[in-house]
């Protein structure tokens, strides 16, 4: 949809504008309200204990699943599509993965630890890491079930039959790699639960830049493409180079398409 074929709503007085404001505004309370109830369901979910010992790479060494919520009682872990043989990570894990830094130290001042987890070995995230001026802290799976375990990462196999178990049920996703977060406690005896699991575009409120998009005149502007987040770049490789610095865009137009391919998260189901 472009400014030009953009549906036009009417123009109206002030006046007129007011009043349907404030009917909208009714709408958007009732929907926060909504949320906040939802929320409440959520954290009241039952917990389920994790029994099995889970080893990840970080570049300090190797942690454990209780070591990444170092001293804090929460932790909450974005499934970044990175897989050992990828060159780099997905574009739309990595517009998701452009909102975390600003959110690290204020969730370390509620007791949470936020980071990222992938089956990529530990110097392709760094490399990948350094290369987009990320400062979060990324943990790779490789070698271990993590992954597995939580329904976010599929083999050859399940890929060629399409069917693979993702977001709760058995459905085709078109990548060995699947997002997603999951969200663990930790008691004060140790003991390490899981709480609560979201795949699909669950992660969508996660982006602050949908929030921004929906409030603007044309929206997300998705409508046309092969799927909705066909759009989105690694932020070193938009063509219109604004903010982000370094980036040569003359002669990174294939890149640019074959990153946005559909084995990216923006062609996942719900």
């Amino acid at each position: 949809m472009t400014q030009s074929t953009m549906e036009r709503p009417k123009v109206v007085s002030r006046e007129e504008w007011l009043a349907a404001r404030k009917a909208l505004l009714e709408k958007e309370k009732q929907l926060t309200r909504q949320n906040d109830a939802l929320a409440a369901e959520r954290r009241n979910l039952p917990h389920v204990k994790v029994e099995k010992e889970y080893v990840f790479d970080t570049p300090k060494g190797k942690k454990t699943l209780a070591d990444l919520f170092e001293g804090r009682s929460q932790l909450i872990l974005y499934h970044f599509m990175f897989g050992p043989e990828w060159n780099e990570g997905c574009p739309s894990c990595s517009i998701l993965g452009d909102h975390i830094d600003g959110n690290v130290q204020h969730l370390a001042n509620r007791d949470v630890t936020l980071l990222a987890v992938s089956r990529a070995p530990i110097a392709k995230i760094e490399e990948f890491k350094k290369r987009l001026g990320w400062r979060f802290k990324w943990a790779s799976s490789f070698g271990n079930d993590f992954n597995r375990d939580f329904h976010v990462s599929f083999t050859k196999q399940e890929v060629a039959q399409k069917e693979m178990y993702y977001n709760f049920k058995r459905q085709f996703f078109p990548s060995e790699e699947g997002p997603g977060l999951s969200v663990f406690y930790k008691n004060e005896n140790g003991e390490v639960f899981h709480t609560y699991s979201t795949y699909g575009r669950g992660g969508e409120s996660m982006m602050g830049v949908y929030s921004y998009l929906d409030i603007a005149p044309k929206g997300r502007n998705e409508e046309g493409l092969p799927h909705p987040m066909m759009w989105v770049r690694h932020h070193d490789r938009y063509e219109q180079d604004y903010y982000a610095d370094g980036a040569n865009e003359a002669d990174n137009t294939d890149q640019v398409v074959k990153a946005a391919g559909a084995w990216c998260c923006g062609g996942a189901a719900d």
